[in-house]
């Protein structure tokens, strides 16, 4: 016997937890889906401030001016943007998840369809999942028997738009003086072209001292690199790092060997088989004497945006990809500050725009004067290295140039 189908009507009473707002979310970059339901830290100094703001709120004068009454989360947003519409200082999430930190269970996803709802009284403010008023009451939601399959880890918001950061992570490098000198290099093609694109087929060799092999355990995939810019700190002149041109990614196909043939003296002489490697991507036209660097492990990344833990002082050294010194809001840039000054990933950080020097023309004398210096916006890091780190423009008012000042955010 067929069994019949149910249309009968559920009434459930549903209790929908704030997840987070801003909180420890991630950049999925290079993740499988199912890792992105994992949880990840939250620092002692995050979790006091949550804890010491969640009994008793934000201030309201530390509110965007424009915060709306309520907010439902959409496609498409991003962490970053909806803290900015309830902070000044988007950076500060560990307030906003202190505002209603006895629901949150996970402070690292928030989906689509939350509804958000600010709560402001006695000078203070609170994020609620409902109404101001509404108490504990409980929101009642009406469901039909059906099936749907959904996976809400690929839905979660991420930090920022992972688009604007996500090529970084595999195009430039800092490297030492010599960093590229001694990479294996592009010493041959075929048919002796002179510029190599995707699915094109050269050889390569590594120094003397370490030869392009194909033995276990050794890297196969390369990125390929041209050039070797010096970045230079602005204050000083000194060089800080180089920047090599990300053209490429190439895979190994045959390691490095010998072979030995009888010359024409009827002697046995050894010669040098380059190693072969194909052209798998090309960003820009390859060439002999590029150099070929390991392709690093896929990694997975997350970005918590906050302020440096300690004071920080730097300037803009280059614009990345561009032959102009002015950059606009989601370019990204090279800042004179790195790991051994305390930056880490994640590091928010105010651009400073210097006031203007002019004369004073109300003044007889002619006076020389000079304006305050202006916040023109905030960038995030998102790639250490020693002395230099990658940033991404999350914010400006004008232009940023080399040699706008970076501080601490305020």
């Amino acid at each position: 016997m067929m069994a019949g189908t149910n249309t009968a009507t559920t009434t459930l009473t549903v209790r929908t937890p704030l997840l987070a707002l801003t909180a420890l979310a991630s950049l999925w970059l290079a993740a499988p889906a199912q890792a992105q339901t994992q949880n990840y830290p939250v620092t002692p100094a995050q979790r006091a401030t949550a804890q010491q703001v969640a009994q008793a709120g934000v201030p309201i004068g530390e509110l965007a001016p424009n915060a709306p009454d309520s907010y439902t989360v959409k496609r498409g947003d991003t962490l970053w943007a909806i803290s900015g519409l309830y902070l000044k200082r988007p950076w500060r999430w560990p307030e906003l998840w202190g505002m209603n930190l006895q629901e949150i269970r996970n402070p690292n996803l928030i989906y689509p369809g939350q509804n958000l709802y600010l709560d402001k009284s006695n000078g203070r403010a609170r994020l609620r999942t409902g109404p101001a008023g509404r108490g504990s009451a409980m929101d009642t939601v009406r469901l039909s028997p059906h099936t749907r399959y959904e996976t809400l880890a690929g839905n979660a918001l991420p930090t920022l738009r992972s688009d604007l950061i996500e090529p970084f992570l595999a195009e430039p490098i800092i490297v030492d003086e010599n960093g590229l000198a001694h990479a294996p290099r592009i010493v041959a093609t075929q048919e002796n072209r002179v510029l190599l694109t995707r699915g094109d087929r050269a050889y390569a060799r590594g120094d003397a001292s370490a030869p392009l092999k194909d033995d276990p355990g050794k890297a196969s995939e390369f990125r390929v690199f041209r050039n070797a810019t010096p970045l230079k700190d602005p204050d000083t002149g000194t060089v800080l790092g180089y920047e090599a041109q990300y053209l490429g990614k190439a895979r190994l196909v045959r390691g490095e060997s010998t072979s030995t043939d009888d010359g024409v003296d009827g002697k046995s002489q050894a010669e040098i088989v380059p190693a072969t490697i194909d052209i798998v991507s090309a960003k820009e036209e390859i060439r002999v004497g590029d150099r070929l660097l390991p392709e690093p492990p896929r990694q997975f990344l997350s970005y918590t945006p906050h302020a440096p833990q300690g004071e920080v002082k730097g300037r803009i050294v280059s614009v990345y990809g561009s032959a102009v010194v002015n950059a606009a809001q989601n370019q990204v840039v090279v800042i004179n500050r790195g790991t051994s000054d305390g930056i880490e990933s994640g590091d928010v950080l105010a651009i400073v725009k210097d006031g203007q020097r002019l004369v004073d023309p109300t003044d007889p004398a002619r006076a020389h004067i000079k304006l305050p210096d202006e916040r023109n916006g905030l960038l995030m890091v998102f790639r250490p290295f020693e002395k230099l780190s990658y940033a991404l423009i999350l914010e400006i008012t004008d232009g940023v140039k080399v040699g706008d000042r970076v501080v601490n955010p305020r």
